[in-house]
């Protein structure tokens, strides 16, 4: 059986709060939620979650829908994912899916593809990887004939390295028996003192397997957040991204200033949704509806041709038809 491992333990300093850094929220769920979401939609039922700083929020927040093992020191990737070596255990014969649970962009779509590769080309690690045009900070892709020799950071990459632009986005799917093998011989030797995980591909080389890589189609799987304005970014990507579907819908915006709009929500087609409008949850909007401006909308249902105009609604039905505003607040009302 095929599983995933998901690296949670980083405590992101610069953040400057005392939470995991994978439970910082883009579009009001934690990057950790949007990669579990993604294993979720490319048919993962095994997960296990490594944590680290502040573990316990992890454990309270996934309340037991999946495995979590502990990171008590913080020795690199690769020391990571040993702590996870009991659950790999558990399904040698099959292949592991390797990924960071601050990256929230990664979609179901590359790794389903990358599997595919993964098992088509008899690799024994497959690097997900994307083309970037300033890939600059990010370790590069050196390919082969036969597939790829390694990995190569910016800080030891030469001056031709340094051109390429295809980069490693930190996921990797493994031959789960293979993974098992080479965590057993990764080492300290390097100036950070930890165990790399990029270095499975180097091992895997040395000992005649196959190392290949994935270019997914979407760039933004690379992306992470160091500090607040890394996030902000990752928020900024989000919404625009949940809008531009909305778009394709048939959704209206005339103006999009203070709109935010989670990925959960449905909107049916016709509906306008004017400036300084907030919608959460599992909320669901009819046809031709107008909605704001200045709404705050959550975990509702709201019937056809409703209008809604400085209105905040919450955990309540609205019908079809319904005329509401300016300065209502609506609870609980189902």
């Amino acid at each position: 059986m095929d599983n995933a491992v998901i690296l949670a333990g980083g405590q992101g300093k610069r953040m400057k709060a005392d939470i995991p850094k994978p439970m910082f929220r883009v579009l009001g769920e934690p990057m950790l939620e949007w990669v579990i979401s993604a294993c979720e939609g490319a048919g993962f039922s095994e997960i296990c979650v490594v944590k680290g700083f502040m573990g316990e929020i992890i454990d309270e927040y996934l309340g037991g829908r999946y495995k979590t093992v502990l990171q008590a020191e913080r020795l690199g990737t690769g020391h990571a994912v040993m702590q996870a070596e009991p659950f790999l255990k558990e399904n040698a014969d099959g292949n592991t899916l390797v990924l960071c649970g601050d990256a929230p962009f990664i979609d179901s779509e590359t790794i389903k593809n990358a599997l595919e590769i993964h098992k088509q080309q008899g690799n024994s690690v497959t690097v997900i990887t994307a083309e970037l045009e300033q890939p600059k900070g990010y370790g590069r892709i050196i390919r082969t004939e036969s597939g790829i020799s390694g990995i190569v950071e910016e800080k030891d990459a030469d001056e031709n390295q340094r051109l390429i632009k295809e980069v490693n986005s930190g996921a990797y799917w493994f031959k789960t028996a293979d993974l098992l093998d080479f965590l057993g011989k990764l080492t300290q030797n390097n100036v950070q003192g930890e165990y790399y995980l990029t270095d499975t591909v180097g091992i895997a080389v040395s000992e005649g397997k196959r190392a290949g890589a994935y270019m997914s189609d979407n760039s933004d799987v690379i992306l992470g957040a160091n500090d607040r304005k890394g996030l902000l970014d990752l928020n900024t990507r989000a919404r625009m991204a949940v809008i531009g579907k909305h778009l394709d819908n048939g959704i209206e915006f005339n103006c999009i200033d203070g709109v935010i709009i989670e990925r959960s929500v449905e909107i049916e087609a016709g509906t306008e949704i004017l400036s300084g409008t907030i919608i959460r949850g599992n909320t669901k909007i009819g046809a031709n509806c107008k909605i704001g401006p200045s709404c705050v909308i959550e975990d509702c249902t709201i019937g056809e041709n409703a209008k809604l105009n400085n209105v905040q609604a919450y955990n309540s039905e609205i019908k079809a038809g319904s005329e509401l505003g300016p300065w209502e607040v609506i609870k609980d009302n189902k």
